[in-house]
């Protein structure tokens, strides 16, 4: 029996990496397979049921992952990046949550029948969309950028705060059904709530001051921020019945908002607690799913769901945008796109399998009818968002533009000549001098690893399909290099060549990555390096007729080294090892040249871009 315990175990695992390798790579959010995967584990094959396997141990496993989930996305709710995010943003939240909540709670409640308690829930949870499942759709789709950011931050904004309030609309339902007296289920309540904000915001502030403070050393931040967070969570749920993912969700956001807390790593440690923990919850709750259930509904279910997506969305969207700048096509765009993630499925079970034990029989339609949300939102957005967006005309462009790895000066240089010509440009470095220096130049910059799971809801690639690798990290340089390669293409990711005292030194380089190298001409990053730090600038160069590329190359003696050429159909090119450069005469030349052409640059109509200090 042990064996075969085991065996179920470890399969759970394999299973739920191949879904997030599928779901990496169709481009499709992972919760789609997973949920997918459990339901062919679960019901249809009978290899895979929960309550034999786990017994006593399902309930506070899954209570205890519901409480990992929360307190993750709670991390990532900044106050600031509320306030700065535009009115749809913010308009979105209060009103797009009370509409939803409300139109969602009645439709269960009128057309399935279901108790007020269930409704009322149901509505709660419908609110939740969440990164998880719009970063994936947003980078197949494509839209502008605008838009994207409103539903990328949307999403980040309405996962804790959906997350807060379907906690709320349950232990108030859990307050009112333990007594008959109207004051007592107010006290109860009460009770909860005076303990999670307590418990959270002491706890988040003891923990936020341990790592400010370098109280634990850092190979103990991840697993002591995770262990402290469950303890607490026990705890409270000690003191008051259920408080606890109160408790955690206030714990993650007052830590999200103390100054000079390191979070970063914590939310990066998410990644691999994602694929072992996450992951394999979602494949144990989908096997727990009852076709049955899901039947009783009938076609109540179908009109459910199309209130939600085609009623209570647009609703939303068009209350929230009073008085913003979008026109109907982007307000059409942005009433389509909502699809329902983790947060909606794994809260769903928790609750729905408290509310039976405590009585309401009805409780067990709640998996079925969020289950079926997700699985439709999720399917029917991601294949048809594309077609939709080309339809409405919010479609961004051909992705031209470049992420450049690192913004030391030498990057910095670059990416200004590159914006300075309608290219857009992001820059990425893990090194907070340079992208300091970045900024106060202009560019628009990301602090972190561009490979993180971090990266993947927060990076903005809105018209940008390119890598550029101009750093010193090596390690890194390689990470990026092969993430970028399957997500941009083969022939869209480049990178500097190693330079010949590294080719001496390590062994040779994968042939994916080699591949890549040999940007600007074979230019290192140590030769790149040094010609900046001898006042060598980066500079557009117009070629016409009277001033001809050989022109260029008599003018700087040999010297300058052309990085990008710009034909007549105003398409970029970086230069590579052994191409054989002849620009026609209305091209545009983007090169670093040596600081003795300066001088002369008005007389060729040349632009310069002086490189900052190096960070």
């Amino acid at each position: 029996m042990s064996v075969s315990i085991v065996l179920v175990l470890a399969s759970i695992g394999i299973a739920s990496l191949f879904c997030q390798w599928l779901a990496w790579r169709v481009r499709m959010p992972a919760i789609l397979f997973l949920l997918a995967g459990g339901i062919a584990a679960g019901p249809v094959l009978g290899w895979l049921q929960p309550e034999p396997l786990f017994g006593d141990l399902l309930f506070p496993m899954i209570s205890l992952a519901v409480a990992v989930i929360l307190f993750e996305g709670s991390l990532t709710l900044k106050y600031e990046e509320i306030k700065g995010h535009g009115k749809m943003v913010r308009n979105l939240i209060p009103v797009g949550s009370v509409v939803t909540a409300l139109i969602g709670t009645l439709a269960a409640r009128w057309i399935l029948d279901v108790s007020w308690e269930v409704a009322l829930l149901f509505g709660a949870i419908s609110i939740v969309t969440g990164p998880t499942v719009i970063a994936p759709l947003l980078r197949s789709v494509r839209p502008k950028q605008n838009l994207a950011n409103i539903l990328r931050w949307e999403g980040i904004i309405i996962d804790p705060v959906g997350a807060l309030l379907a906690v709320l609309v349950f232990e108030a339902i859990i307050s009112w059904g333990q007594g008959n007296v109207f004051w007592h289920s107010v006290y109860i309540f009460g009770k909860t709530v005076a303990v999670g904000l307590l418990f959270g915001a002491v706890a988040g502030w003891i923990n936020g001051v341990a790592l400010r403070k370098h109280l634990l050393p850092q190979y103990l931040h991840n697993a002591g921020t995770l262990t402290f967070m469950l303890g607490v969570y026990a705890l409270s749920n000690e003191i008051a019945h259920e408080s606890g993912l109160l408790t955690v969700t206030i714990m993650g956001i007052w830590m999200a908002n103390m100054k000079m807390v390191p979070i970063d790593d914590i939310l990066e440690f998410k990644e691999s607690l994602s694929v072992l923990l996450i992951s394999a919850l979602f494949i144990i709750l989908a096997a727990r799913v009852d076709f049955g259930a899901i039947a009783e509904l009938g076609w109540g279910l179908v009109v459910v769901l199309a209130i939600l997506m085609l009623v209570a969305r647009p609703v939303s969207i068009l209350l929230s945008g009073i008085g913003t700048s979008l026109n109907w096509r982007e307000k059409a765009f942005l009433s389509w796109i909502a699809p329902r993630g983790i947060v909606a499925a794994a809260v769903s079970a928790l609750f729905a399998f408290q509310l039976e034990n405590q009585g309401y029989e009805d409780a067990g339609t709640l998996v079925p009818l969020v289950f079926m949300l997700i699985i439709a939102t999720v399917t029917l957005q991601s294949l048809t968002a594309r077609p939709i967006a080309r339809a409405l005309g919010v479609a961004e462009p051909a992705a031209f533009g470049f992420l450049i790895l690192g913004a030391n000066s030498g990057a910095r240089a670059i990416a200004q000549a590159l914006q300075k010509n309608e290219i857009p440009v992001t820059l990425t470095d893990t090194n907070w001098e340079n992208v300091r220096q970045a900024r106060m130049d202009g560019l628009k910059v990301y602090f972190g690893n561009p490979t993180s799971e971090h990266a993947s809801t927060h990076l903005d690639l809105t018209g940008v399909g390119k890598l550029l690798v101009i750093s010193p990290y090596k390690q890194l340089n390689s990470l990026a290099t092969y993430h970028f390669l399957d997500w941009f293409g083969p022939n869209s990711v480049y990178s500097l060549s190693e330079g010949e005292q590294d080719q001496k030194a390590s062994h040779q380089s994968a042939e994916k990555i080699q591949q890549t190298r040999g940007l600007f001409d074979d230019l290192s990053y140590p030769k790149l390096a040094s010609l900046v730090s001898r006042g060598y600038t980066v500079k557009t160069t117009q070629l016409s007729e009277s001033f001809t590329y050989e022109d260029f190359l008599a003018r700087h003696d040999g010297e300058a080294r052309v990085l990008f050429v710009i034909n007549d159909k105003d398409k970029i090119h970086p230069v590579m090892a052994g191409d054989e450069l002849e620009p026609d005469t209305d091209w545009q030349l983007i090169s670093l040249v040596p600081p003795r052409a300066a001088r002369d640059r008005k007389s060729e109509g040349e632009v310069t871009t002086d490189p900052s200090r190096d960070g």
